[in-house]
Order: structure tokens, then sequence, then C-alpha cells
């Protein structure tokens, strides 16, 4: 009776047991940290200090930082993006408002900030890792990419803006929008509405 039975959970191996347990312990500790995002966002310049002071300090891996920053530049651009994009997909669901009557519908964001800032931690974690790695110290002239990668930023993120000016939509609020109550009979005047 010992090796009968269909109790597949008896199976694990202790390793993947305490492997189970402690990405379970990660998982707490990371859900608790959801409704923090000024200390999580603080923690993430930290760690980007780190990774800047360690590349500056061993003048080198500037090939991980040029990577880092092509990988962060499209983490970039889905947080900047609708979830739904209205010059790919006509869909019944959340689409942006194209005019003043049209229904208010919340920007979601392709890439929700928490998935934002924990992707983006975790690459400067690897990429801080990498760097005690000599095979990933590849010798470049480290000015050629830094000024490719800014003409890159620069004409991705004037694509980005046009998309947000032809689409009218803002990916960031600033507090919610509150109501004032009517305005006086005087400021709203009889005269015609222009729509």
């Amino acid at each position: 009776m010992d090796g009968s039975g269909g109790d597949s959970g008896s199976l694990a191996t202790p390793v993947q047991k305490k492997a189970h347990e402690a990405w379970r312990v990660y998982q707490y500790y990371l859900d608790k940290t959801t409704p923090h995002s000024t200390y999580r966002w603080m923690g993430t310049l930290v760690v980007f200090l780190i990774y800047c002071l360690r590349v500056f300090s061993i003048q080198g891996f500037y090939i991980i930082s040029y990577g880092l920053g092509i990988y962060l530049l499209n983490l970039l651009i889905g947080f900047l993006s609708p979830l739904v994009d209205p010059e790919l997909e006509v869909s019944d669901g959340a689409t942006l408002p194209t005019r003043g009557s049209d229904e208010f519908k919340p920007f979601i964001r392709r890439l929700p900030e928490f998935k934002f800032w924990y992707s983006m931690t975790k690459a400067f974690c690897i990429a801080f890792l990498m760097t005690f790695f000599s095979v990933f110290d590849v010798p470049v002239f480290w000015p050629i990419l830094l000024c490719y990668w800014v003409v890159l930023f620069v004409l991705t993120m004037r694509r980005q803006i046009a998309h947000m000016i032809k689409h009218k939509y803002i990916p960031f609020s600033i507090g919610e929008q509150k109501y004032s109550g009517r305005r006086s009979s005087a400021s709203g005047g009889g005269g015609s509405r222009a729509d």
C-alpha cells in the first residue's frame, strides 16, 4: 500500500517542497508591497543607483546597460499604451472615447503599473548580477551606444506622443475628478453651446 494510491503531492521531493515554500513566502511579501507604490519606486531607484555605481566604478559592461535600456524602453511603451489600440483593433469592450459626447472610459494600460515596476526592478537586479561575470563585459565604444539609444528613445517617444494626440488620451491621471456643483447662471449664460 505504500506505493499505491494516486496522491501526487507525496511525489514532490523535499527540495521541491522547500522551493515551493520559499516561492510562497516571496509572493506573500511581494503582494504586501502592492499598495505602497511610492516605497516600491524608491526601492527601485536605490537599485538603479547601485547598478549605476557598479557600472561606473568598474568602467565596463556597457553592452549590458544598452540592453537594459532597450528593455526599459520597451516596458515604457507598454506602460504608456492603451490595452486596446484604436488603430489595430475594433472591439466591443473598453475603447478610448473619441468625442466629447462619448461615455467616459478610464485609461486601461497594456502594462499595469505594478507589472511595470516589477519587471523594471527585476531587470536592474539581473543586470547587476551580470556585472559579476566577465563573459558579459564585451568591449564597446559606449558613446556610440548612448547616442544610438538616445535617438531610439526620441523617435519612439515622438511616435508614442503622436499616437496619444491622435487618439486623445493621456496615460496619467492626476488625482480624482471632483464634482464642483452647479455653475452659476451668470457664468453659464444662455449663450449657444458649441459641441
